[in-house]
């Protein structure tokens, strides 16, 4: 799961939203309806009220000031700092309102940034040093989380950072455009945002806060009766840690907790979390299966919960090495042989909810995550956080949304649903789509009793508990739905599979569904994005061929869907004036948008564009294809054949000699097998296939053989972060879970590697290309995404002419009905993590459009740069 979606599905039950651009969260600070002094000015700016004096002229970097603050206390720091700051003439900005704050603060929220409330921006050290002093006096008594990236000064809520004051960017080493501050040459570098202290090196840690950084450092584990050995995770409440009390020797589990920090939605934070655990794990102490209260104790300001080791994984990391579904050859025994560890690992969990629920516990927070599996398959429940007495009012603050109950469930209901949810997901993991559409459990049972030896009694108990039905007769085997107990946010219904008209002759009739959700679902009065799609959008913005507008309009006029001159007026006018910070790269930025333009007919527009994009820096981009200069070579080259303009094929070969002394005739990191994090990244949009396109589209027009040597090299260097897996599938290797997918997986190194074929023969890339072509048969995709789902499974096997090839491409149009979801009176797609739907191309509805699209259309149709140009040689 990727923590950084939750907070998005705050703002809207269908889509990926931010609380602060819908303005839902319309609770606002006092402060805020503060009329603005004479002489200052006020910018609303994401989740912040930027304030300052006209023409103050402030440093492009420096040392700022964060404060913090809890809920409670929020408006009397706020108002402090605002009669601070205005009466000294300081710049500076506050969150919006409460809602923001707390999401801020969240468990989930990222550690970087958590615990910044108000920022001031001090003109000098001098101004530093007395604005510290000052309001670390005014601000005694009051309290808020630790900032992690920062310096704290004193005891109170006044922390210190040295970072960016205006918007800069620079790419980091990972490949990604990151906020940048200049270092002691005047080169910008990344601005880092860790949740550690960081100080750069060619800055100077003033005086006055030398005490400050020696208390901090005062803090230590050295006189703990426990070794950390290892740590499980950390969240924004604090780490999870494998321990040892040196006094017994004993194997333990030390749960951290920071104060006023890792918020739940009912405010609590991680210290009174941890509290209500030891409490009911004491309660609980004679239930087998869970873990004793072994000691707790205070470090500094956190508090800690020291329990029992339990020996074993959690349930979704085994669900991933034993689901035989991904597997296109498992036969029937080893179907029948999971199928009874599913139902015997659901029937030990539903033994301990049962024995919690006798002793009056309601345990709250039942998933994959907090399901411990031994090695002998023995179940223990971990993690009671939320676990409450069956008569305490309220709901459990903190939820997984594939498990977590609708509103009219409360008490012990919470957990018969939470345990419903779970016996689907054992054998169909997708119940956050339920969430959307409750009905939609009666289509997935439908599903897991075509593959699987499962008793249809046995699932319909469980469609009955999602859905609030009636119990149903045994041997329904009906897809029809039923209406739920509580309001459906997308809709009533979900798509039956039976009517999911994905055959060459249902093409129309399909596509007719899919445009008009698309269309329905625009926004052309708000400003940021014209579609809902990814969160990305609220960081790179929502006009890039990905996430953004000219994605969703390049799949509308290529599926053959038409043309839509107020939203392309909405994407011009937009790509014309770009924001701040906005990306020059293919797929996340400017580039994208003007090759869009191009084929949507505004060939000037499209040209203009392209000169803001080499008006910026662009040389220093790296090799991908996503952001980076392969995108940026082959949409210089594309529309320097379309418009005849000379300038730009001079600019696409200068992005192609750079990428080509990116990608060496040696590999220099050839002891890496591993792809992302701090590795380099295989795949089409992020790893080296993006550059042997890029090399393989010029050889076609140049025809020098230097290109396609060049391509190869690339090729293999993506090949060497490949794995092939126990059934034959070769898939990018990410260390923790492997990869088939277009974007960062294998199937997209596989359509370079077959495109490269055509031109030159190479044993080591046929025999890779049959084994990725066996990761394009699996039975189940977890997301049904362009990018990273099914959706681009189906575009790889389009683009493949074998009869084998077009049987398994029938079947994955098929079964992208199990991820189909009704909205407005169409049919719509999950977007990444299931929570919420999307309409973009790499993640959501327009991305399944061009995709089926690409598997029907009479006439070819692919992502941009997947067939060869035909071009010119220049």
């Amino acid at each position: 799961m990727d923590e950084r979606y939750d907070a998005y599905c705050a703002a809207d039950p269908l889509f990926y939203d931010s609380l602060a651009t819908t303005g839902a969260s319309t609770v606002e600070f006092a402060v805020a309806a503060r009329p603005v002094p004479p002489g200052w000015q006020r910018e609303p700016k994401d989740d912040w009220f930027v304030y300052g004096p006209a023409g103050d002229t402030l440093p492009a970097q420096g040392w700022k000031i964060h404060l913090s603050a809890g809920l409670e206390n929020a408006e009397r720091v706020l108002a402090t700092a605002w009669d601070y700051c205005v009466a000294r003439g300081l710049s500076f900005k506050f969150l919006r309102g409460p809602r923001l704050l707390l999401l801020r603060n969240a468990k989930y929220a990222p550690r970087g940034s958590s615990g910044k409330f108000v920022t001031i921006y001090p003109h000098d050290v001098a101004e530093l040093e007395l604005a510290c002093k000052e309001l670390g006096e005014l601000l005694t008594g009051e309290v808020g989380p630790y900032i992690l990236s920062d310096l704290r000064y004193g005891a109170g809520p006044v922390f210190v950072r040295y970072g960016g004051f205006a918007a800069r960017y620079c790419l980091s080493p990972q490949g990604q455009v990151v906020p940048a501050i200049a270092d002691a040459d005047g080169t910008l570098v990344p601005d880092r945002r860790d949740p550690v202290l960081h100080v750069p090196e060619w800055v100077t840690l003033p005086d006055f806060l030398a005490p400050h950084l020696a208390a901090r450092n005062a803090t230590t584990t050295n006189d703990l009766p426990y070794r950390i050995e290892r740590v499980i995770h950390f969240s924004n409440g604090g780490g999870l840690y494998v321990g040892r009390d040196l006094r017994t020797d004993t194997p333990v589990v030390l749960k951290e907790a920071r104060p006023y920090a890792g918020l739940d939605a009912t405010g609590a934070d991680a210290v009174r979390r941890l509290a209500r655990e030891a409490e009911m794990l004491r309660r609980l102490a004679e239930v087998p299966q869970l873990p004793r209260v072994h000691d707790e104790f205070d470090l500094g300001e956190h508090r800690f919960l020291a329990i029992g080791f339990v020996e074993g994984r959690a349930l979704n990391k085994v669900l991933v090495e034993r689901y035989p579904l991904i597997d296109a050859d498992a036969d029937p025994e080893r179907l029948g042989a999971y199928a009874a560890w599913a139902r015997d690992v659901h029937q030990q969990v539903e033994s301990i909810i049962d024995a919690i629920h006798e002793r009056g516990v309601v345990y709250g927070d039942l998933h994959l995550f907090n399901i411990m599996i031994s090695p002998d398959d023995r179940v223990t429940l971990v993690d009671f956080e939320v676990a409450a007495p069956v008569d305490e009012p309220g709901r459990p603050g903190l939820r997984n949304q594939g498990f977590a109950a609708p509103r009219d469930r409360t008490g012990f209901a919470v957990d018969r649903y939470a345990l419903a949810c779970l016996r689907l997901a054992l054998f169909l993991p997708l119940t956050q789509l339920v969430r959307l559409a409750p009905a939609k459990a009666r289509h997935f049972a439908d599903i897991i009793a075509a593959h699987f030896p499962v008793p249809r009694t046995w699932l319909a108990t469980a469609v009955d508990e999602i859905t609030g039905a009636a119990p149903t007769p045994s041997t329904a085997t009906t897809t029809a739905t039923t209406t739920a107990a509580t309001t459906t946010p997308a809709a009533t219904t979900p798509a039956d599979p039976a009517d999911f008209p994905a055959d060459p002759e249902g093409w129309p009739r399909l596509r007719d569904q899919l445009v008009g959700t698309i269309l329905s679902s625009a926004t052309p009065d708000r400003p940021d994005r014209l579609f809902p799609g990814d969160i990305e959008q609220f960081r790179s913005g929502g006009l890039n061929l990905a996430h953004g507008a000219a994605g969703v309009l390049y799949a509308l006029a290529v599926s053959g869907a038409g043309r839509y001159p107020e939203h392309e007026d909405w994407l011009v006018e937009r790509a014309l004036d770009p924001p701040s910070g906005s990306r020059c790269g293919f797929y996340d930025g400017l580039h994208g948008v003007a090759y869009a333009l191009e084929h949507l007919g505004h060939r000037q527009r499209a040209l203009d564009v392209l000169d803001i994009c080499l008006r910026e820096p662009w040389r220093r981009l790296g090799h991908d294809l996503a952001g980076g200069l392969s995108g940026i070579a082959l949409n210089l080259a594309e529309l320097a054949a379309r418009t005849g303009e000379p300038g730009l094929w001079d600019a696409a070969w200068q992005a192609a000699d750079l990428v080509g002394t990116q990608v060496p005739a040696t590999d220099a990191d050839s002891g890496t097998a591993t792809s992302g994090g701090q590795h380099p990244y295989a795949g089409l949009t992020r790893g080296r296939s993006g550059p042997a396109l890029m090399f393989l589209r010029l050889y076609e027009i140049s025809g020098d053989p230097a290109l396609l040597d060049l391509a190869a090299t690339a090729l293999r260097q993506d090949l060497r972060r490949c794995v092939v897996r126990p059934d034959g599938a070769m898939e990018v290797d990410e260390g923790w879970r492997t990869m088939p997918y277009l974007a960062h997986g294998s199937v997209g190194i596989g359509l370079v590697l077959d495109q490269f074929l055509r031109h030159r023969p190479d044993e080591e890339f046929v025999r890779a290309g049959a084994a990725i072509r066996r990761a394009a048969r699996s039975p189940l995709y977890v997301q049904s995404g362009l990018f990273a789902g099914r959706a681009g499974i189906i575009v790889y096997l389009a683009a493949r002419a074998a009869e084998e090839d077009r049987r398994e491409l029938d079947g994955q149009c098929q079964r992208l009905a199990w991820h189909a979801m009704p909205y407005q009176g169409g049919l719509a797609f999950p977007g990444e993590q299931l929570l919420r739907l999307s309409m973009d191309l790499a993640t959501g509805t327009a991305g399944v459009l061009l995709a089926i699209a690409a598997a029907r259309s009479a006439q070819p149709v692919t992502l941009p740069f997947l067939t060869p140009w035909g071009l010119p040689p220049q």
